[in-house]
């Protein structure tokens, strides 16, 4: 038992607080720019300066002071830890860190102590002023159900302005008092301890604050009280705001110190009172041999300071030479504090305004003068500066630092240094002291000894720990000139705090009821982010060197030694060990050194057998009185578990083989199987371990399973009043366990029946042995399957464990439910490997029949004999609860076999794009989680496969029309329809498609195919939303849901999309593309939506599918009716969250014309991107009604537009329309000069396209701008691009054809013109002086540039002539041009032939 260091708490997020406090030492981003508010990270309104001067290169030096900086930033800070660990502050400057402890998991699953950033935030009030001095001070809690206790705690904090501010754990100010002008240079507090005996005065409760040349101490009851006051007075006023109580003035004292240069660190040591005889030197050295003494020595409170000049200083001020003098408490207001507190608070503090509020701030309260205090004697030393003092527990001793790297030990009462160390250059000191623990004194010396019985005081003992930050070690010292005790290696920028107080507010009546934990000394360590404490035994102030104890810890020493090497000969090694433990006397260290002789590696069994024996053998000797009876128990404990493992191991090695042969038909018999179940289990099983080694890692034979080493063995197990329990282990350390006494019977190579008798006899009770057994059998599944005479090992083991004692209870009956059994049904629901689990619940079943049945027997005798005993067999376990528990399980196991075999199944598609989030494992199943799932947990747990897969909704479709096909009523043709679609789909899914019709079958109602498309639907959006740009989740989710074919799961999946992943998205989309007024850029595409441009266009275009196909299922709800879900029998318990299927039924109907409304904002904002059109804005084209109803509920009745448009905005939205029309044309119809590129795919990246001149007249329609502008429109485009066979088909949509007809007419002199003008050929200027002077006229004023197709033959432009004859009325004015023109287009075709 030496010296050690203990981590006790851990910082969660330390770096934060640095960042904080050292704004300059924040690490940099990886791109190279200072982390930035990503709400405020727009880059169109950042300047480039912004990026240039974070790429400004510092000089060298200054980069290494930086990185200095960075480890040893905590050196530069104010730094408190309160005493009772609840509250820690790190001051700099004017900023503050409040931390507070929280109980959280470590990533080692471990629960620990971390510091979390409690508050944050600036201290000062005055201008300039900064913290010098902070403590964490714990105020006991008045309350009488936890007297003693720490109720909070008060930060109290010193700063340069000479104020000392109070503040609470969230940064409330509570108190400020000007005590003293100059700053701040150092905060002590004592509290109340009770005196160790009647000669030790009892010392009052003080904070003491440090000044330049005065020193002020405040009484603590009168602090504690007026601390209580203010807390309550600020939580009313946060309450009502109209509470005035005036909390007590506070009582104080202030001395100012004389003859002393300079100060920089004080002791108060308390009222201390003379002898008779300092009494006398005191007085003869002050007054002469004539002085007077009184007849009782005065009281006297006395000060050590440390500084220069003198070096150490010793003040003594006589109690009751001055009044106390009292503060007037100003109560603060803190800044932290809502105005509305503010404003409640102004009327108790009796401000009127702003601004006479501000003239009190600026007027400083009245300072007291100090009463002189001259100091007495002291160790003067010219060249030695003082730098900081450490009073000891127990006030008798303190340590002082100086600037020549010494420490110096002084004795308070007679002023003197007794010790000096030497080398320790900007230490850091802290005092540990250790009560001595009765119970660990000798027994035998309990005669002899004058602290031998239990009932005598306690001896104390002090120790100084100093921390070397310059070679980065912790030593402890015994004191007064003890050696060192303990030294560790801590690294170099760590920071001890030693508090020297505990909680303020306690007297000796209520310190005694309650002991908080407190720590004495604390080191904060930055590098590692802990907190950690030091651990000191007592017996190491014991200097004697015949103390036993510390021969004890050199024996013990010794053995350590002995346990580390390899010795060759291991006989001799034995024999050594043994008699250093029999030459320890403790038995506390006794038995520590048996503890390290059994947890060795390199010992072997037998030896450890032989010391433990031997250890035990001589306690037995010993007399009655003299022996230790836990150390015996402990032996005894120890001796038994290495008798069991000695027993299991030998059973093990013994070279056991059955050589019974095992066939079907046994293992059909042993788990009361017919033939075909039988075969169904096989071929169940063969599935789920084909698809399982499929996707199994790559696992390497364990060679080393059923062997367990003794050390092992004996950490896990322990042994209590006969009986042998399994202490807390890891699930992989329960299996070794298990391994060890189950694996080798497993595999029919041991003795089942003894082992079982062997663990039984040793004290293993039989509920833990079933667990052992089935906990290696769950999770060693691959062997099993690969073995199945295991089963048959397993059915005797579970036999032989159920009859033994107190497994299943005599007084059970078959209609209750066996709590043995039932731990073995939670196991089997609980594991995740289903195949070994169907197994062990099939043997399982048959064990309980077959026990049911013998025990059937028993009370039934005289019935079984009768011929009709197997019908009672047969109707006992029909009866029998636990049969119909085992049933029902064996019935969950094979549909979550099936299930998780379907899950495990891969289709051998080529390797395409993978998503990371599509390669992510999927969880394993077990039957626990599908009943923890609710009732759409099977579905999504299929949904979630289909999407790492990336089936099309057609495979669903194939595997149920297969599942038709069984069906002998289905029709013929319905079958063959589902065999063409095989080959469709794809031929590499492999049996993906019979795993899927047998999980349809195996869940008619769960799997039911619209539930399934819900659920794939919602699966595919929910990661879409995880990662935007994978546009192709959104695209597959819309299949999904046009799958659907029940309008009222399909309306509601359809309207929970959009309320939940949409809306929000769409919305800014569309405020984007109204802002920009074109199709938005990648860069602000990603900014204000979040994905890039090509993925939001195909995001407008499936919310547009979306859109329709609610309104579809909208109209078509009314003509079906809702769905009933039905769920599965064995799985009508299922908890949990509610389905999808059910959220959808219970949405409500939406509005259709909102919903319509929505379409065709939508259709617009997809044309606008689709086709990069610019200077559209689109919310123009909507009115105040129409752009308020946007974005609203979709199920909620809004104001949309009605009646007539205003024509502005007819005008607006026909000539979008003409534009959208001409871009879908030029899409497609645009003649590409170069070859490579008009073989590219669509421009469309996901999805097929819309028909847009279709959609554009149902636009039309909806803006009530005419439909048949907009059909003209497309002819006329046709045309222009030369498409003319699609431009007849297109005029038969057109209702006004004369307009249509001048149209053309102007189109077909474009194309003349461009033949006869432009081509400049000799026939062409020919045939132009032939033509009539009116039709040459009109060809010259023709402009041929805006036809888009040039190249279009003249027999095609005849033909459009003659169509633009039929189109006109012969009435027409421009009737005589078009027959000129047929002549003329014959004429230029005559050549030609």
């Amino acid at each position: 038992m030496a010296c050690s260091i203990v981590q006790f708490c851990y910082f969660q997020d330390l770096q934060a607080a640095r960042d904080f406090l050292f704004p300059h030492l924040r690490e940099e981003t990886p791109s190279g720019a200072v982390r930035r508010d990503p709400s405020k990270s727009n880059w169109e309104d950042d300047g480039w300066g912004a990026w240039e001067e974070t790429e400004t290169q510092e000089p060298e030096e200054e980069g290494n002071t930086c990185k200095t900086q960075k480890t040893s930033w905590l050196q530069d800070c104010v730094l408190s830890l309160s005493p009772t660990n609840d509250l820690m502050v790190i001051a700099r400057g004017q900023k503050a860190v409040f931390l507070v402890p929280k109980w959280k998991y470590s990533d080692k699953g471990k629960e620990e102590m971390q510091f979390a950033v409690g508050w944050s935030g600036s201290l000062n009030v005055e201008e300039g002023e900064r913290v010098t001095s902070a403590l964490c001070i714990p105020l006991a809690s008045q309350k009488r159900s936890s007297t003693g206790r720490p109720d909070w705690t008060c930060i109290v904090v010193g700063f340069t302005s000479g104020y000392v501010r109070f503040y609470t754990e969230n940064g409330v100010l509570l108190l400020a008092q000007l005590l003293n002008e100059d700053p701040v240079l150092q905060l002590k507090c004592r509290t109340y301890e009770i005196p160790r005996h009647p000669g030790v005065t009892e010392q009052n409760e003080e904070l003491s604050i440090l000044y330049p040349v005065a020193i002020v101490t405040i009484d603590g009851f009168s602090l504690f009280q007026s601390l209580r006051a203010c807390r309550n007075q600020v939580a009313k006023a946060a309450a009502s705001g109209n509470e005035n109580i005036q909390p007590p003035p506070l009582a104080y004292k202030k001395w100012g110190l004389q003859d002393i240069d300079t100060i920089i660190d004080h002791a108060s040591i308390g009222i201390m009172t003379l002898s008779p005889f300092d009494q006398m030197k005191t007085a003869s050295n002050i007054g002469g041999f004539n002085a007077a003494i009184k007849n009782s020595p005065p009281a006297m409170s006395q000060y050590i300071t440390v500084g220069s000049n003198p070096f150490t200083g010793f003040f003594y001020a006589l109690e009751g030479s001055t009044q106390p003098l009292l503060s007037h408490v100003a109560l603060a207001v803190a800044s932290k504090l809502t105005s509305a507190l503010f404003n409640a608070a102004s009327g108790w503090l009796g401000w009127k305004s702003k601004h006479e509020e501000e003239a009190v701030q600026k007027q400083k309260p009245k300072v007291e003068p100090a009463t002189p205090l001259a100091v007495r004697f002291g160790l003067p030393d010219s060249r030695r500066h003082g730098e900081s003092i450490c009073l000891s527990p127990c006030n008798t001793l303190a340590a002082v630092t100086d600037d020549f790297g010494r420490v110096i030990l002084l004795d308070v009462a007679r002023g003197i240094a007794i010790r000096m160390w030497k080398g320790y250059r900007d230490a850091q000191i802290g005092w540990i002291q250790i009560v001595e623990d009765l119970h660990e004194r000798v027994p035998e010396k309990a005669d002899f000894s004058p602290f031998g019985n239990t009932q005598g005081p306690s001896r104390v003992a002090q120790f100084l720990v100093i921390y070397a930050p310059r070679r980065g070690i912790l030593e402890v010292w015994s004191t007064q000139q003890g050696p060192r005790v303990g030294a560790f290696n801590v690294g170099k920028h760590c920071r001890l705090l030693y508090p020297g107080y505990k909680i303020m507010g306690l007297n000796n009546v209520t310190s005694q009821s309650w002991q908080p934990q407190t720590y004495q000394i604390c080191l904060v360590d930055p590098v590692s982010g802990s907190v950690k404490t030091v651990n000191v035994p007592f017996h190491l102030a014991l200097s004697d060197k015949k103390c036993e104890r510390a021969k004890d810890m050199h024996l013990v020493k010794k053995l350590a030694a002995l346990l580390k090497t390899r010795p060759p000969n291991l006989d001799s090694v034995e024999t050594q060990i043994k008699e250093l433990i029999l030459d320890i006397k403790y038995p506390a260290t006794k038995k520590q050194a048996l503890e390290s002789i059994l947890a060795s590696e390199r010992l072997p069994f037998s030896c450890l057998r032989n010391i433990t024996q031997t250890l035990m053998d001589t306690l037995k000797n010993q007399e009655l009185e003299s022996i230790d009876e836990g150390l015996l128990q402990f032996c005894a404990n120890k001796l038994k578990l290495l008798h069991l493992y000695e027993s299991v191991s030998q059973l093990n090695s013994l070279d056991f083989h059955s050589d019974t042969p095992f066939s079907d038909n046994d293992l059909a018999v042993l788990l009361r199987l017919d033939e075909k179940e039988l075969l169904k289990l096989q071929a169940l099983l063969e599935k789920y371990k084909e698809e399982k080694t499929r996707t199994a890692t790559v696992r390497f034979s364990d060679d080393k399973d059923g062997v367990l080493p003794v050390k092992t063995f004996l950490e896990y197990l322990e042994y209590e009043k006969d009986v042998i329990n399994i202490k807390k282990i890891s699930e992989e350390e329960y299996v070794a366990l298990g391994s060890f006494f189950f694996w080798k019977c497993l595999h029919g190579e041991s003795s089942t029946e003894d082992m079982c008798h062997t663990l039984e006899s040793a004290g293993l009770s039989p509920q833990l042995l079933l667990s052992l057994l089935l906990s290696v059998w769950l999770s060693k599944e691959k062997d099993i399957l690969d073995k199945p005479q295991s089963v048959c090992c397993l059915h005797t083991m579970l036999s032989l464990l159920s009859k033994m004692k107190v497994a299943i209870d005599e007084t059970w009956d078959s209609q209750s439910v066996s709590p043995w059994w039932q731990q073995m049904r939670t196991a089997c629901i609980q594991s995740e490997n289903n195949g070994a689990a169907l197994l062990s619940a099939h043997v399982g079943h048959s064990v309980a029949a077959q026990i049911s049945n013998s025990m059937t027997e028993k009370k039934f005798p005289q019935t079984v004999l009768g011929a009709d005993s197997e019908a009672l067999t047969d109707s006992w376990e029909a009866l029998s609860l636990d049969t119909e528990y085992w049933k029902l399980l064996l019935k969950q196991l094979e549909d979550c076999l099936i299930l998780q075999t379907l899950l495990h199944s891969k289709a051998n598609t080529p390797a395409s794009r993978v998503s990371s989030l599509q390669a992510e494992p999927l969880p394993r199943l077990s039957v626990k989680k599908l009943l923890a799932g609710g009732k759409g947990g099977i579905a999504d747990s299929v949904a979630k496969w289909i999407f790492k897969q990336d089936f099309s909704p057609d495979v669903l479709k194939l595997a149920n029309k297969e599942r038709d096909a069984e069906n002998p009523d289905e029709p013929k043709e319905g079958i063959n329809r589902g065999l063409l679609e095989v080959s469709e789909v794809d031929t590499s899914l492999g049996a993906i498609p019979d795993l899927l019709h047998l999980a349809y079958k195996q869940f008619p109602c769960s799997l039911e195919l619209d539930v399934l498309h819900a659920h794939c639907c919602w699966e595919y959006v929910v990661q879409w939303n995880k990662d935007p740009e994978e546009a192709r989740f959104f695209v597959r989710s819309i299949e999904h849901l046009k799958h659907i074919l029940n309008a009222h799961v399909q309306n509601g999946i359809a309207l929970m999309m959009w309320s939940t992943f949409l809306v929000k998205r769409f919305s800014a989309a569309t405020y984007l593309m109204d802002k920009v007024g074109k199709s938005p850029k990648d860069r602000l595409c990603r900014r204000d939506v979040g994905m890039s441009d090509t993925a939001m266009t195909s995001f407008l275009g499936s919310c547009l599918d979306l859109l329709q196909t609610l309104m579809e299922a909208d109209v078509s709800r009314d003509e079906m009716q809702a769905p009933v879900l039905d769920t599965e029998d064995a799985w009508l318990t299922v908890e949990g969250p509610i389905s999808i299927v059910e959220l959808a039924l219970e949405q409500k109907h939406i509005h259709y014309p909102l919903v319509e409304h929505h379409s065709v904002l939508c259709s617009v904002l997809y044309a606008v991107m689709r086709f990069a059109l610019k200077t559209v804005k689109p919310l123009s084209l909507f009115d105040s009604k129409g752009k308020n109803a946007f974005f609203k509920d979709l199920t909620s009745i809004q104001l949309l537009p009605s009646g007539e448009m205003d024509p502005n905005f007819i005008s607006v939205r026909q000539q979008f329309l003409l534009k959208v029309v001409s871009a879908a044309v030029q899409a497609q119809h645009s003649v590409v000069k170069d070859k490579e590129s008009s073989e590219e795919a669509p421009s469309t990246p996901f999805g097929k396209d819309q028909d847009w001149p279709v959609l554009a007249v149902d636009l039309a329609h909806h803006l009530q701008v005419s439909e048949d502008v907009v059909r003209r429109h497309y002819v006329g485009e046709l045309y222009n691009y030369g498409v003319d066979h699609l431009g007849e088909e297109a005029i038969l949509q057109v209702h006004d054809r004369e307009v249509l007809a001048s149209q053309l007419l102007v189109l077909t002199g474009q194309r003349l013109a461009h033949a006869l003008l432009h081509t400049q050929t000799k026939e062409g200027m020919e045939l132009l002086a032939r033509l009539p002077p009116t039709l040459c006229t009109w060809l010259k004023a023709m402009n041929p540039q805006d036809l888009q197709n040039t190249e279009v033959p003249i027999a095609t432009t005849a033909k459009l002539v003659n169509k633009v004859i039929e189109l006109l009325p012969e009435n027409h004015g421009q009737y005589s041009l078009a027959l000129h023109l047929i002549e003329a287009v014959e004429a230029i075709s005559i050549p030609s032939l």
